[in-house]
């Protein structure tokens, strides 16, 4: 059966319609959220991660107070840019969620998106070394994170203190965290990447290359690429693969007025100097929308579904329209509710 989460943008501001016009807003309706989510019987809140915006920033602490607040779902990000991350402070903050939740942490980071800030993880004190890219020095930052949560050595003892010099990691640990890391990847060469290092595959709503065909086949194809490499790359863990749709079932008038009358179609556009597909959202009646997703090979594919939703309508606005997917939508792929 598959899991399916929420993953919320975070967006906050003071505009008419938002019901989260602060940062203080957006981070409190998160932690309700997900414990709304969770009463409901989704599998799962996950949260996007932006810098020198109006959105959810620095993940950890919300993560921790969900993590306190819940039982059972997984929490995570889609994704944490690792270019602005330091990977031992990080790998410290990673460990204390995990275990304040139980062992429920899922960590999605990537080497980051277009943004805002002109190179701003270098206000953040990251500069990358000569000859080496923003995205060589994401990769470097992610190595090096996942050395400290496997409990390797990253640093070594003062013999004036302890006696002796040894290596010592850093703490606290939190065991299993090194399997649940994903990487949020945008192509087919980064997907066979992701399993030749041994990550978790988190795959979005876009694709920063184009074949000609629809956006889900182009993420089956991602998928299966990267099903082979982990399977040539030996390892002996199960991988999983999430991908992210919008979703929205039309219950009332107000839903259409907010999302339309219907689905629109995959759209093409310029990101990182080439050409990228972005895939369609879902919206209709309940019933039509099961049927449409349940044609969609790559959610087929994947065993991990995160929904994006309207962070800004609020609490209430989307904890119904969870309800109404894992009620009338989400049993057309194979899901059911978790109690």
């Amino acid at each position: 059966m598959k899991n399916v989460g929420f993953l919320s943008f975070g967006h906050y501001q003071a505009v008419p319609g938002s019901q989260t016009r602060t940062a203080g807003d957006v981070l409190l309706q998160s932690i309700d959220l997900a414990v709304a989510a969770e009463e409901i019987g989704i599998d799962g809140a996950y949260f996007r991660v932006h810098h020198f915006a109006r959105q959810l920033a620095s993940p950890f602490p919300l993560l921790a107070a969900v993590g306190a607040r819940t039982s059972r779902i997984e929490i995570g990000t889609g994704v944490i840019d690792m270019r602005y991350e330091n990977p031992l402070a990080m790998a410290e903050d990673a460990a204390a969620a995990d275990l304040i939740s139980g062992g429920r942490l899922e960590l999605g980071i990537s080497r980051g998106s277009p943004e805002t800030a002109l190179r701003g993880y270098e206000s953040f004190g990251h500069v990358p070394a000569e000859g080496s890219t923003d995205a060589d020095m994401a990769r470097q930052h992610t190595e090096i994170f996942r050395h400290a949560i496997a409990g390797e050595g990253v640093a070594v003892s003062d013999p004036k203190m302890t006696g002796r010099q040894v290596p010592l990691p850093i703490m606290p640990q939190a065991p299993g965290l090194s399997d649940r890391i994903w990487w949020g990847s945008g192509t087919r060469a980064t997907a066979e990447w992701t399993a030749q290092q041994g990550m978790n595959l988190m795959s979005s709503t876009l694709l920063t290359e184009d074949t000609g065909v629809p956006f889900d086949e182009l993420q089956l194809e991602q998928i299966q690429r990267y099903k082979a490499a982990w399977a040539t790359a030996g390892w002996e863990r199960e991988p999983r693969v999430s991908v992210s749709r919008s979703v929205i079932p039309l219950l009332d008038a107000q839903d259409r007025a907010y999302f339309g009358e219907r689905s629109g179609e995959d759209q093409l556009g310029h990101l990182d100097g080439g050409i990228a597909r972005f895939g369609k959202s879902y919206v209709g009646e309940p019933d039509a929308l099961a049927e449409e997703l349940a044609r969609d090979v790559a959610v087929r594919e994947a065993d991990s579904l995160l929904l994006t939703v309207p962070n800004q309508l609020g609490v209430a606005y989307n904890a119904r329209l969870l309800a109404a997917l894992a009620e009338h939508v989400l049993p057309a792929i194979g899901w059911k509710p978790r109690s």
